[in-house]
Formats: structure tokens, C-alpha cells, sequence
């Protein structure tokens, strides 16, 4: 069977605070997806990294005396550290900051402006006199137009009302408190509009691929009318804009964080002697491309980044997987740092094992509607699925043999209907994974369980090994059996409970297919697989 190659990019979380249980929720799927088809044999590109330019980040790094690169790093490191926790598997989790990223991304801001979808445009902006320099809108402070509330040149602090810089009152520079004049300043813009038909085709064609809030906000965002957008901005941290005359400001972030899907995709495909334009090109029928993000982050991946790879003009794969989460709540409330109720991926890998929290999200995960999360949910669901199910299953089965059997299990016959059922798991669970139905794909894999305690009940071999021995090795050997396919189907999910089951059974290492046991086998090292939470 021809391997295909598959491309997976993890949304950029933003360095400027911890990630959180929403960050966990919507870039999980990501990893289950790469560990998949990894077990399948395919050609794998899983990437991601921080998003370490904007305002807010100078914003910060100006109230804790920092530079920006600082704040970035420190946060870009702490990222890299929970996903390493959480067990995610990027091939490379780079940054915005490398000198790899900003090459690529200058090299393709010119291949746009040179075909013709960049153009200028002279506007009124915001100036400090004292300072010398144009403000943008994060570096302005003012008054609210609606409820007279402190505002920045963006957002009022006090209503939450988004406001264009021009409508703000009494403006003054955040840096020096100075008041601000109106001067002429010219930026680049990006032709979106030009765009428009195609992104309208693209949504057509993926209305079985992507998810349905994607394609409801995605359609959304068309129909109130494509703008062009700034695609430079006033600032002096970010990547220079390669053009000349504007070596006082930076390429606006929208563009140059989605770019970064093909910066390092391209880093992991040179690295590994691939021709990344043949393997992302369009004209390869072998090659899936997946998106992965949370709900805030549609508009960016259906319609600004397809729009650019089309300005780019290099015949890439537009997006054929758009997998995109609703929101996280905690406790019926939506979380925020203002609430105080955002709760941090690492506080929770701090209470729970990462095997128990990727099962829950990938079981109860946002995939449709957002979902409410509690401690004691996480709990009951942990004890369970996986102690009250997969533990229960496996653990008996080995225990009962290490105790009466010294942990000799006998070649025997597996039972023909467990195994067409497992044969079955593997396809339907397969056929989930690879349309991005994450909920659905661990529901395939929880039925096989409850099968599996299922058929040990009702054979029960607590009175086989004493009426019929022949019937119990058979019993034993057809469970032992499903628990080697078990480790194999669990893996994307819950790749803890897989290495421990592996090691258990000695098995070979991980591949999605059915796992064919032969022989006897002796049982290593028995361990529970889960502890209960109380």
C-alpha cells in the first residue's frame, strides 16, 4: 500500500501567558491525528510553535521592563515544556523569533507584493510628537466614546467595545503620556477581496472535510464583505518588511504566524531530504493536509491563509481538514483571566496524569458545541472509562494468570468473532481519526472495551480453569489477544497505557493493524495500568 503523506499543523499559541484547558482541548486532536498515521506507516509532518510578535507582548514587556524577545522566550520555553507533559509529538515546535521563520516569511511578503496583491495606501495615523514616532493602536490610551471608560487605541478596558483608533477621545501616547497629532503614514495592504470567489469554491468543495463551525464561520466571514488589510504595521518588534521605504515598521502578525505552518514544515521536510514544494503541492494525490485549532482562530485558517498561499502562487494544498474546537467552560462559567477562573494546562497535569486528560478531551472534547469542564468530572470519568474499564479489563486478566499461572499465558485459539470485531475497531475507529471525529474514534474504541469485559464475564474463566482448562486458554489466550490490540488502538489517545500494556506482554511496538499473538507469552512486570481518583 502507497504511504501518504500527511501534514498536520497545530494552531501558534500566542507567548504572552500560560497555555490553558482551551489551548489543551482544541490542539490535542492534532497529536491524536499525527500518532495515527504515524501507526499507519504514513509519511508525517506535525508542526507548530509560539506566536512571539504583536503588541501585547510589547505591551507587557514595557510594564515588567523587559524587552519583548524576553517575555517571548519565556513563555515560548514554558509552552514546549507542557506539551512535552501533555505527550503531544510535533515533528518541530519552533517560533516566530527564528531566523529560519523570518527568511521564509520575508521571502514570501515579496513573492506577494510581486504579484501583485500588495499595494500602498497613505492614512491618517496617530503620532507622538514627544516620542517622534506613529503609535499603533495598543500603544495609544484614551477615552471611551461609549461609556467614557479608559480605553486603549483598540478595546475599552471598562465596556469591552472594540473601537478603531479614530473614535477614541482624548488621546495620548502610553509610552509618555504626551497628546497625539494626525499625520500622514503610508502602509501595504493585502487584496483579500481578490480572493473571494475562490474562498467561496473552497468552502463548497469541503463541506464534508471541515467542521460545521468552520464552514458556518467561514461563510460568515465572506458575506460581511472582505476587506484589504493592513499587512504592515507600525512597530519595531516583528519580522522587517523586505521592502524599501519601510524599514520603520514590521510585517503585520495575521500573516506572518499562519506563514509559519510552511516555515517549519519546510525545516522538518529539509531536514529529512524531502522536496516540500512536491510533497504540499496540490498536484499530489497522496498528500492530506490538517488544520487544528480553537474557535477564535477560523477566519485566519479558511480564509486569510489560503488567501496568501494563493498569493504566493506555489500551487500548495489548501486546507483539506479544517478541525476546529467551540469554546471550554469551567464549571458552567466561560473562563478568563479577569474572572480569575482561567485554569492553566499545568495546573491540571499538576492534579492529573496526562493519559486522563487527553481521554477526556478526546472523549468530551469541543468538537461541536462548547463543552462545560469541572475537577470532579475529570475525576469520575478517569475512574470510569479508564480505571473501571480498561484497567479492570486488563488488569484481571493479567492478574489471574500471574497469580494462578506464574504469568504464563498458553498459545491457544482465538475466537474468530472477537477477532473480525477487532479487525472492524480498527477500520471504523481509522475512518474516524481520518475525518477529524475525535469524539467518535475514542467512542469506537470505548465499545470495543465494554465488548471485551463483556465476552470475559461471559465465559467467566474463574470456573473454566477449574470444569474445562482447554476452554479457559482459549478464553485467556482471545482476551490477551484484545488486550494486545488495545495497545495499539489506545496509543493515539493514551500512549501511557499503551507503553505499559507493551511492556507487560513484551509486544512489538506500535503500529495501527491488528496486532496477531502467537506462541505462549509471559507476563513482565505486572502493574496496574490506573490508580482510582478519589
Amino acid at each position: 500500500m502507497t504511504k501518504r503523506d500527511i501534514f498536520i499543523g497545530g494552531a501558534w499559541p500566542y507567548a504572552n501567558y500560560y497555555l490553558h484547558v482551551g489551548h489543551l482541548a482544541a490542539l490535542l486532536p492534532g497529536d491524536i491525528l499525527a500518532k495515527y498515521y504515524r501507526g499507519k506507516g504514513d509519511n508525517v509532518i506535525y508542526v507548530s510553535g509560539s506566536d512571539c510578535h504583536g503588541t501585547p507582548i510589547t505591551e507587557r514587556a514595557r510594564k515588567e521592563n523587559v524587552t519583548p524577545s524576553e517575555i517571548a522566550t519565556f513563555y515560548h520555553e514554558e509552552f514546549k515544556k507542557t506539551f512535552d507533559r501533555l505527550g503531544f509529538s510535533y515533528d518541530l515546535y519552533s517560533n516566530t523569533m527564528s531566523e529560519e521563520h523570518k527568511k521564509y516569511v520575508m521571502e514570501q511578503f515579496k513573492k506577494i507584493l510581486d504579484n501583485g496583491y500588495l499595494f500602498e495606501k497613505e492614512e491618517l495615523q496617530d503620532f507622538c510628537e514627544t516620542c517622534k514616532t506613529f503609535l499603533s493602536d495598543r500603544e495609544i490610551e484614551g477615552v471611551c466614546p461609549h461609556c467614557g471608560g479608559k480605553s486603549t487605541g483598540d478595546q475599552c478596558e471598562v465596556c469591552g467595545c472594540s473601537l478603531d483608533s479614530s473614535e477614541v477621545l482624548d488621546k495620548h501616547c502610553k509610552k509618555c503620556g504626551g497628546t497625539t497629532t494626525l499625520k500622514t503614514n503610508k502602509h501595504l495592504y493585502f487584496k483579500l477581496p481578490a480572493f473571494k470567489d475562490k474562498l467561496q469554491e473552497l468552502i463548497e468543495k469541503n463541506k464534508t472535510n471541515w467542521r460545521k463551525n468552520a464552514l458556518g464561520e467561514a461563510q460568515k466571514y465572506i458575506d460581511m464583505g472582505l476587506v484589504d488589510r493592513a499587512a504592515t504595521r507600525q512597530l519595531d518588534w516583528g519580522i522587517p518588511v523586505p521592502v524599501e521605504g519601510y524599514e520603520d515598521k514590521r510585517i503585520y502578525v495575521w500573516i506572518e504566524a499562519v506563514l509559519g505552518y510552511l516555515s517549519v514544515g519546510y525545516e522538518v521536510a529539509k531536514e529529512r531530504n524531502i522536496d516540500f514544494d512536491k510533497f504540499m503541492s496540490d498536484d499530489n494525490e497522496n498528500l492530506k493536509t490538517y488544520y487544528v485549532h480553537g474557535k477564535d482562530n477560523i477566519p485566519f485558517h479558511t480564509t486569510i491563509y489560503p488567501a496568501l498561499i494563493m498569493a504566493i502562487k506555489n500551487n500548495y494544498r489548501l486546507p483539506d481538514y479544517i478541525v476546529s474546537s467551540a469554546y471550554v467552560n469551567l464549571n458552567q462559567e466561560k473562563m478568563s483571566k479577569s474572572k480569575g477562573n482561567l485554569i492553566t494546562a499545568n495546573e491540571l497535569l499538576d492534579m492529573f496524569d496526562s493519559d486522563t486528560l487527553r481521554f477526556y478531551f478526546a472523549f468530551k472534547g469541543p468538537e461541536t458545541n462548547d463543552m462545560n469542564c469541572s475537577i470532579e468530572d475529570i475525576k469520575e470519568t478517569h475512574n470510569k472509562f479508564l480505571v473501571g474499564m480498561l484497567g479492570n479489563f486488563v488488569n484481571r486478566n493479567l492478574s489471574f494468570i500471574c497469580k494462578k499461572f506464574d504469568g504464563i499465558i498458553k498459545e491457544a485459539k482465538v475466537d474468530e468473532s472477537i477477532v473480525k470485531l477487532t479487525q472492524e475497531t480498527l477500520e471504523k475507529a481509522g475512518d474516524y481519526f481520518e475525518k477529524g471525529e475525535i469524539r467518535n474514534a475514542t467512542k469506537q474504541i470505548i465499545d470495543y472495551i465494554n465488548s471485551a469485559n463483556k465476552y470475559y464475564d461471559s465465559k467467566e474463566p474463574w470456573n473454566q480453569v477449574k470444569e474445562d482448562i482447554s476452554a479457559f486458554n482459549d478464553t485467556t489466550y482471545t482476551c490477551t489477544y484484545m488486550i494486545a490490540n488495545l495497545a495499539n488502538l489506545v496509543e493515539p489517545i493514551l500512549p501511557n497505557a499503551s507503553l505499559k500494556i507493551k511492556k507487560m506482554l513484551n509486544l512489538p511496538p506500535y503500529k495501527w493493524e491488528e496486532e496477531i499473538i502467537k506462541g505462549d507469552l509471559k507476563v513482565e512486570d505486572l502493574q496496574m495500568i490506573y490508580e482510582r481518583l478519589d
